[in-house]
């Protein structure tokens, strides 16, 4: 049984600075080195283990690159004129039906890696007049600020990478 809270339980409080913004940017940056550290040199079968039927480890990688397109698109949310961010499918339909565990690990982690890696490149075109504007997280219902929504995809980043070394490590 885990010990990491459930995602949708967890409670947020945006009230930081935006001067944390640099900090979150270092965080989302270095996810894809924790990533292939955490799984890097496990046996196939540690990886795909599907304990009670929840995910695997390498399920909860594979999550991990099928949300870079949301949080791109929700960082393009910013420059546009709507009022809510990008909605999210809270059944997580993409991982269930992708069948991460019979696709080759090291294609997750370089997919994940090249993913990342244009989310922050978008990132690096935005001025500072972006990270004042505020949109409404369509399930939390609060408004979010860019530096926001950096910090919930780390967190966010954190959640699976914590549940990923739990299952490896039991």
């Amino acid at each position: 049984m885990s010990h990491i809270p459930l995602w949708f339980e967890r409670k947020f409080d945006f009230s930081f600075p935006v001067e944390l913004y640099p900090n979150f940017i270092v965080r989302l940056r270095g996810t894809p080195a924790r990533l292939e550290e955490i799984l890097r040199n496990q046996p196939h079968p540690v990886v795909t283990r599907q304990p009670r039927g929840k995910w695997s480890a390498q399920e909860h990688a594979g999550h991990l690159l099928d949300l870079e397109p949301l949080w791109l698109a929700r960082v393009n949310d910013f420059l546009s004129e709507g009022t809510q961010l990008t909605v999210a499918d809270l059944t997580n339909q993409t991982t269930t039906k992708a069948n991460h565990n019979a696709r080759p690990l090291d294609e997750i982690l370089t997919g994940f890696r090249q993913a990342r890696q244009g989310l922050l490149e978008r990132l690096a075109t935005l001025d500072r007049a972006h990270s004042a504007r505020t949109l409404l997280h369509p399930r939390l219902k609060t408004p979010m600020r860019l530096v926001d929504h950096l910090y919930f995809v780390a967190e966010h980043d954190d959640h699976h990478l914590a549940r990923i070394w739990e299952l490896i490590s039991t």
